[in-house]
């Protein structure tokens, strides 16, 4: 099941990242200056935030299962008209629909395969979730970089509307949702035999004892306010990445098409290993009794820093190899965040309540896709290669805050309700 969900991000962010690899020949073949092509990237975000919250929300009430298939069936049919033809008005209008059907994917997805799993075994299977971005960009940038070269970008948009098509007949017939979702009010305990046996010696999470928390009191926690200002700071990374990254390293750095592929993958490659080391450090440190203040809020913030110190630094670092460990760990180093943000709000939350609580964290953390690319497009197009420069650092001190949020305010042992415990 955790595969299936992992392949279904790898899908998901193969949809976000075709228009940055893409951006060179999209631009010329429509003639869009950079704020234009920006302003149509941040369409996508134009109701990714709302949908994320309200289907999070309805993801306490509909079983996940059909959720993520509608989602990926409309992701197919949202392209499917770009690939054969149109201009300016219809690129804009397929990346608004695709971002309204993909905003709740990765809260819907999480929950899903934290369902499978006990509080403390979840660390793994949520950064593997979180890992499925990346192994998109990284199986993307290749993949659809060959068919543009030999076929045009159209073509390499049908290519990703079939592969979500392919993952919504998979999952039709084995999808589901796990043990540990909630209780007997819950989607999953209305009719999905493959259900995960009980585990011995850990409670559900049930919160169908006693009233039900308010959405009110999770959203005034110090955690979920850190957890979800830092995974802000993350997501704007990940904005920037996907949209400008390919951009700012032709045109920035001076880097040949195939250096910036290499640079790419050092990118996506090192964010995979940070976020699996992650929750393996995490994991271990839960399971020796640290408190989840200290194994999730400042190992996260910490990353955070780090990437911050080297975004800082990287406009200003020599030309060369300097420059690209700098660009790599800035880009790099962030990522883990966006799993230790989930599993904290998941420790935090009562399991009838998970499902609003991430919907409503991705709403607010995403508006940082709806604003990132449009403002480095307008940089880029008043301030020409140093706008870029201006981008990174303002970046820099987003990660800043965002670090300094999550080694100081999430604490889901303090803020939990009892029947979160």
């Amino acid at each position: 099941m955790t595969a299936l969900l992992v392949v279904f991000m790898m899908v998901n962010f193969a949809d976000k990242s075709l228009l940055g690899l893409a951006a060179e020949p999209i631009r010329e073949d429509l003639g869009l200056s950079a704020s234009a092509f920006g302003l149509a990237n941040s369409a996508f975000f134009l109701l990714f935030s709302v949908c994320g919250a309200a289907v999070g929300l309805l993801a306490d009430r509909i079983r996940p299962k059909w959720l993520l298939l509608a989602m990926a069936l409309l992701w197919s049919a949202s392209q499917a008209p770009l690939a054969i033809g149109g201009g300016l008005a219809l690129l804009a209008a397929s990346r608004v629909v695709l971002g309204a059907a993909e905003g709740p994917a990765f809260p819907v997805a999480q929950q899903t395969a934290l369902s499978w799993f006990p509080d403390r075994s979840r660390n793994l299977p949520g950064a593997l979730v979180v890992r499925g971005t990346t192994l998109g960009v990284l199986l993307a940038a290749p993949g659809l970089t060959w068919v543009m070269d030999h076929h045009g970008w159209r073509p390499a948009v049908a290519v990703v509307a079939v592969t979500g098509l392919v993952w919504a007949l998979l999952w039709l017939p084995f999808g589901g949702e796990g043990r540990h979702m909630s209780g007997s009010d819950a989607p999953s305990a209305r009719a999905d035999t493959r259900t995960a046996p009980a585990d011995a010696g850990s409670a559900d999470r049930t919160g169908a004892e006693g009233p039900r928390t308010p959405y009110r009191r999770i959203l005034a926690t110090r955690t979920w306010i850190g957890a979800t200002t830092a995974y802000f700071g993350a997501y704007w990374i990940t904005a920037f990445g996907l949209v400008w990254l390919p951009s700012y390293l032709h045109e920035g750095l001076g880097c040949s098409t195939a250096g910036a592929a290499r640079v790419l993958m050092l990118v996506y490659g090192l964010n995979a290993v940070v976020v699996l080391g992650q929750a393996g450090l995490t994991g271990w440190l839960l399971r020796r009794g640290t408190s989840s203040r200290w194994a999730r809020g400042r190992v996260g913030g910490s990353l955070l820093l780090t990437s911050a110190a080297a975004c800082a630094v990287l406009p200003y670092g020599p030309p060369g190899a300097v420059t690209v460990v700098l660009l790599v760990v800035g880009f790099g180093a962030a990522g883990a965040m966006t799993s230790i943000a989930v599993t904290t709000v998941a420790q935090l939350t009562p399991a009838d309540r998970q499902g609003g609580a991430l919907g409503i964290m991705n709403a607010v953390v995403t508006t940082a896709g709806l604003i990132a690319p449009t403002l480095i497009g307008y940089l880029v197009d008043t301030h020409g290669a140093d706008g870029y420069r201006y981008a990174v650092l303002i970046t820099a001190a987003l990660l800043v805050l965002g670090g300094t949020a999550a080694a100081t305010l999430i604490d889901p042992d303090r803020d939990a309700p009892p029947s979160a415990g």
